[in-house]
């Protein structure tokens, strides 16, 4: 990296924007100039937390100077504008998951962002671990043989103060969808990532707990993958006291369970040497609680990570690993989840 800083600011104060002042705190090259929230109260607590500057709109923030990478934190439904604005203005975004709500939304993003040649990246951090990116090697590497079954569960606990605690949450027109799309397409993109590309859907949604919201709490979905394999979602935020995340990943000549970002199983028909280093390093490597039952509950290290990787893309001019376009991969399998379970029908993707 370059010696010279990488100026960034914060707009939304919402809870994941001190994952994000953490993680630039950790980056020997970034800095944190500024912050935006249209409840000034709360960015002026978090500015002399993260020790940044208030700014009273989003046209003064885009005008700080030596500002680079705005990272968008506000509710899902509202990133479009934000990002618009910024990329106007020239200023490359880390825009907080899911890239939007809708495909249109997204769209409309990424046009802008090729129209201003700046660059976006959406917040998938679970890319960035380890044990995320040797997987994708073994992938890559066809040690898996023909890949079978692709399986993703997300079975965390969200109590009634959780939704309560913003307007916006629960609801189809700033969250975007619940359980399957607040907090389990960090999985779907690690699925898709490593599966392929979806060839069609079925599922299920219900509100099992949580009667008050617009949203579901709970999810089932069957995948059929472009490449033949099938695979499942299961999701939910009604269930006590909840579990860590996994992902299965099983093929004609292997098999990887994450748990987390730890391996429980790492097998190949085929062994070579840096098997056992694998498995030894990453086996029981948790760096938090996974906010099972705390969306808190999580380490900055992957934003830091993805911070990075923005900034060697900036750098290098080239796409950041997790662009505009790979964000709304996810985005078009949720909604096409949701399409299903409101139809009762097979969702085919063009």
């Amino acid at each position: 990296m370059e010696n010279r800083k990488f100026g960034f600011a914060i707009i939304g104060t919402g809870s994941i924007a001190s994952i994000h002042a953490q993680a630039i705190s950790e980056i020997k090259n970034a800095t944190l100039l500024g912050v935006y929230s249209k409840t000034k109260e709360k960015a002026s607590v978090f500015a002399e937390t993260y020790n940044c500057k208030v700014y009273d709109s989003l046209d003064e923030l885009l005008k700080i100077d030596g500002l680079d990478i705005v990272c968008i934190c506000t509710p899902s439904g509202a990133h479009m504008q934000p990002a618009l604005k910024s990329i106007e203005a020239g200023k490359h975004c880390l825009i907080e998951k899911p890239l939007e709500v809708n495909l249109d939304k997204c769209d409309k993003i990424i046009t802008a962002a090729k129209l201003k040649n700046v660059k976006v990246a959406v917040v998938y951090p679970a890319r960035f671990y380890p044990v995320g990116k040797e997987v994708k090697v073994a992938l890559d590497s066809q040690r898996f043989g023909n890949l079978v079954l692709g399986s993703a569960y997300v079975k965390w606990s969200r109590d009634e103060k959780y939704y309560a605690s913003a307007a916006w949450r629960g609801t189809w027109e700033l969250d975007g969808g619940g359980a399957l799309m607040n907090q389990a397409i960090h999985s779907v993109d690690m699925l898709q990532w490593y599966m392929g590309p979806v060839e069609s859907v079925q599922a299920i949604t219900g509100n099992l707990k949580h009667k008050d919201i617009e949203v579901e709490d709970t999810v089932v979905a069957i995948l059929r993958f472009q490449n033949g394999a099938l695979g499942t979602i299961e999701c939910s935020t009604a269930v006590y006291p909840g579990t860590y995340r996994k992902i299965e990943i099983m093929g004609t000549k292997g098999t990887v369970v994450i748990e987390d970002n730890s391996l429980l199983q790492w097998q190949f028909e085929t062994e070579t040497e840096k098997d056992s280093d694998i498995r030894e390093i990453i086996s029981g490597n948790y760096l938090s609680k996974g906010g099972v039952c705390n969306p808190l509950d999580i380490s900055c290290y992957g934003h830091q990570k993805q911070m990075e990787d923005l900034i060697d893309a900036i750098l290098m001019d080239k796409d950041p690993l997790v662009d505009a376009v790979e964000g709304r991969k996810s985005v078009e399998i949720v909604r096409a989840i949701y399409g299903s379970a409101q139809s009762g029908a097979v969702v085919k993707f063009s």
